[in-house]
């Protein structure tokens, strides 16, 4: 049955004629998203330093007939075209959660009289009705009535607030209790609820890998663009043929595309997300994980997250003449399970677990929930044959009601503000007796406890190197209590550091590096100090389960809802704890970081060998006036080389002490020198057997020798590079020990059978260069690396794995 509220004599509420011209000026009561043009962001996959230099890569290879070579590269760039799309798509999940929130009907006041509407048709003006069950359709001032308002769907907190005339009234929180009419003031994306809705598809999380790619593409392509021009060059001036020129030339070319790079970056982070999924972590987005390596700064919301946001009894204060049972069993009176407020349920809980007595049933004769009116929650129940009536409330309005006046008034108001130092909100309690006036009894005090692992997870994370802010929508006091109790440090209130006030404010650099967290925030707010983090070069991760908490959760690099979350929050997110507590978050870091060893192991080696590659066929055919390997061996060199590295993505590694860092130029120069350091030996091995295997007179040879010089300082670099110690700290995993043992054997055989141009060599000698290539890996080159990387360290750099 609608409401029976008689309309404003005035006006009616709005015309239907002035509510459809409102609409057309200000737009519907929704979150609208961008123009959507799909092809055009799955076109756009194209785009970019590698897509072109594959693209380049396939075009010639059209040209010179290479059809096989052209199909493999354009399989290549369709297949990361579609993954990356389809990553993509999940990015807008979290905001069709939000207009889902808000597609909902409301009781609207049009032309004079009370009728349903779509709440996406509200304007303002409009006048709406609002009872207990309905979430608030816009933000809205109420204009006769109360209610009571559950506003964690915004401030994250589970606190309800009382709502009254003049009061404003907010979009997509939950009404409680109460029945008020109000004047819509905002909708969509000017209302509270909606402008969250904006920042989740605002927010721009910073893909650091995707960055490090673009990086990787330009130096190898600037390495080999260089060596291959010059070749190109001294090729033409000598006679050599264009068209074998051109075919090597591509070849070398497409040895510096990193084009295993994003199946071993999928892996490394499908494996590490499968791990981490048997330990409560789901990561729905694959980059969260390597994100996670170089997380220097965890936000973290408190309510639900290091709190239980569940209301348990702290303590209780009796009056003289009173005992805490008493208290305890009056409030239990007043209050209502069925009702399933947070208070009431802590309050019977902690009866029950007293073993206080309870009255037989139908002794209750009547319960009024909680009243703004009043502020109170009352019972009349019958005991011992006598009516009594049981109260619990606002402190002072209760203790008015009792007849507390002056100092007795001021000393219990002085115990109320102490409890709330301490983090613990007070109500009253009192009875009467028949006709009798109130009497106070004594003091409820309640709290939203710590979770019991929140202090170690902070001293663990902090030894892991993470900075801990803790940004909470609670009073100050409740925030420093919380954080006393969890190991944090000093927590200021948000308007004190973003002096800009409600919503957008830009928080102070400085003041967000010295303290340890924010209390009385909003999710604009969270959002802000999430964005000031990262332009001051910090990688950000943010875990929180309310609606309030996803256009941060979506910003940050890492965003993280814990067990319970909305699905908002969890849309938003780019991992998702499955299990209550935060303490999974450090798998997720040390996962993040073994990933990172990984990529970097597959990064530098990558670097070095280009150069080993693409110097080798340059520095050779400068000195011999002859290409010294044929396109076909590099085509077969890159295949075994890059689908052995794959197996990088499983490798066994130890986690870094601390925070990784996508700012690799140190160890890309340390790469560079090996790779020189290789060229070089290369270059001497080809040079010591230019004769004796009479390598100048059968090409065949020439082009066998060539390959396997290379093919075998492949995995024995990777035997070194991928422990930032001795090569000997650890041993490789499984699978890389497999695959680099049968790329040295297929080497070794191919050199024996010999293959389309390669011809066989003698045992003897390939034995003889496989121990010169061990001996020069492991045994010379090694103690450089670890030379470098120890004087990096020392210079600053990013600590060794232990």
């Amino acid at each position: 049955m609608e409401p029976s509220a008689t309309p404003d004599p005035a006006t009616g509420g709005l015309g239907t004629q002035e509510a459809q011209r409102l609409l057309a000026t200000v737009g519907a009561n929704e979150v609208a998203g961008r123009p959507e043009r799909r092809w055009q962001r799955f076109l756009a996959k194209f785009w970019g330093p590698s897509a072109w230099m594959l693209e380049t890569i396939a075009v010639v290879s059209l040209l010179l007939g290479k059809h096989g070579d052209a199909g493999l590269v354009a399989l290549l760039l369709v297949l990361n075209a579609v993954l990356a799309y389809a990553q993509e798509r999940r990015a807008s999940a979290a905001l069709e959660a939000l207009k889902q929130r808000l597609q909902l009907e409301a009781r609207v006041l049009r032309d004079g009289r009370w009728q349903k509407l779509p709440a996406r048709e509200l304007v303002p003006g409009d006048v709406i009705r609002c009872r207990a069950g309905d979430l608030v359709p816009a933000d809205a001032r109420i204009a006769s009535g109360s209610l009571t308002a559950d506003e964690s769907v915004l401030t994250g907190e589970s606190r309800e607030l009382a709502k009254q005339a003049g009061d404003m009234a907010y979009s997509g929180t939950l009404v409680r209790h109460g029945e008020a009419t109000a004047e819509v003031t905002a909708t969509g994306t000017r209302s509270r609820f909606g402008r969250t809705a904006q920042l989740v598809r605002d927010a721009q999380p910073q893909m650091h890998v995707e960055a490090l790619i673009a990086r990787i593409v330009r130096w190898l392509a600037l390495i080999v663009g260089t060596l291959v021009a010059a070749v190109f060059v001294l090729a033409w001036l000598q006679g050599q043929p264009v068209m074998e020129t051109a075919r090597l030339s591509l070849v070398l070319l497409m040895s510096a595309v990193p084009v295993a790079l994003p199946v071993m970056l999928t892996v490394t982070m499908a494996a590490g997300a499968l791990e981490l999924s048997r330990q409560g972590v789901l990561v729905t987005h694959l980059s969260a994980a390597e994100d996670a390596a170089v997380m220097d700064t965890l936000l973290v919301d408190k309510t639900g997250t290091l709190t239980r946001n569940q209301l348990e009894l702290a303590g209780l204060v009796a009056l003289p003449g009173f005992t805490e049972d008493e208290v305890l069993r009056t409030a239990a009176l007043a209050s209502d399970e069925a009702d399933q407020d947070p208070i009431d349920l802590a309050v019977l809980h902690a009866a029950a677990a007293r073993g206080l007595p309870w009255p037989g049933p139908g002794s209750r004769i009547s319960f009024s929930p909680f009243d703004p009116a009043n502020r109170r929650t009352e019972a009349l129940v019958r005991l011992d044959g006598r009516p009594v009536r049981a109260m619990k409330g606002a402190v002072r309005t209760l203790a008015q009601a009792c007849g507390l006046a002056g100092d007795a008034l001021q000393a219990l108001l002085a115990r109320v503000d102490q409890a709330g130092e301490a983090g613990q909100r007070a109500l009253a309690v009192a009875r009467s007796e028949g006709d009798g006036p109130p009497v106070l009894l004594g003091l409820l005090l309640l709290q939203d406890p710590p979770r019991p692992d929140a202090g170690q997870l902070v001293r663990r994370l902090r030894d892991l190197g993470i900075d801990i802010k803790m940004l909470t929508g609670d009073a100050l006091p409740v925030a420093r209590s919380v954080a006393r109790q969890i190991g944090l440090g000093e927590i200021a209130r948000y308007a004190q550091v973003a002096p800009a006030g409600e919503g957008h404010g830009t928080p102070d650099a400085a003041a967000l590096a010295a303290l340890d967290g924010f209390a009385e925030v909003y999710p604009e707010d969270k959002f802000a100090v999430a964005r000031q983090l990262q332009s001051a070069d910090h990688v950000v991760g943010m875990t929180g389960d309310g609606v309030n908490d996803a256009p941060a959760l979506r910003q940050a690099e890492v965003g993280i809802a814990v067990a319970g979350a909305t699905d908002t929050a969890k849309a938003a997110a780019s991992v998702v704890l499955t299990q209550p507590g935060l303490t999974n978050i450090v798998p997720l870091v040390e996962h993040g970081r073994m990933a990172y060893q990984r990529v970097l192991t597959w990064i530098l080696n990558k670097i070095s060998r280009t150069i080993v590659k693409a110097g080798f066929v340059a520095v050779a055919f400068v000195a011999t006036g002859r290409f010294v390997v044929s396109a076909f061996a590099m085509l077969l060199l890159v295949f075994m080389t890059d689908l052995m590295k794959v197996s990088l993505a499983t490798d066994r590694v130890a986690p870094s002490p601390r925070p990784e860092s996508w700012d690799i130029a140190p160890q890309v120069k340390i790469a560079v020198v090996l790779g020189l350091l290789m060229l070089l030996e290369s270059l001497a091995a080809l040079a010591a057997a230019w004769r004796p295997l009479r390598l100048d007179a059968d090409a065949g040879r020439l082009y066998a020798f060539s390959f396997l010089v290379m093919l075998y300082f492949g995995p024995l670099s990777i035997l070194s590079l991928r422990e930032r110690r001795w090569f000997g700290a650890s041993r490789p995993g499984r699978l890389l020990a497999t695959a680099m043992a049968s790329e040295l054997v297929i080497g070794t055989i191919v050199s024996q059978l010999g293959i389309a141009e390669l011809h066989p060599l003698p045992l003897a000698q390939v034995l003889l260069l496989l121990a010169y290539a061990m001996a020069c890996s492991l045994l010379l080159n090694d103690p450089v690396k670890v030379g470098l990387m120890r004087r990096l360290h020392g210079a600053g750099g990013a600590a060794l794995p232990d």
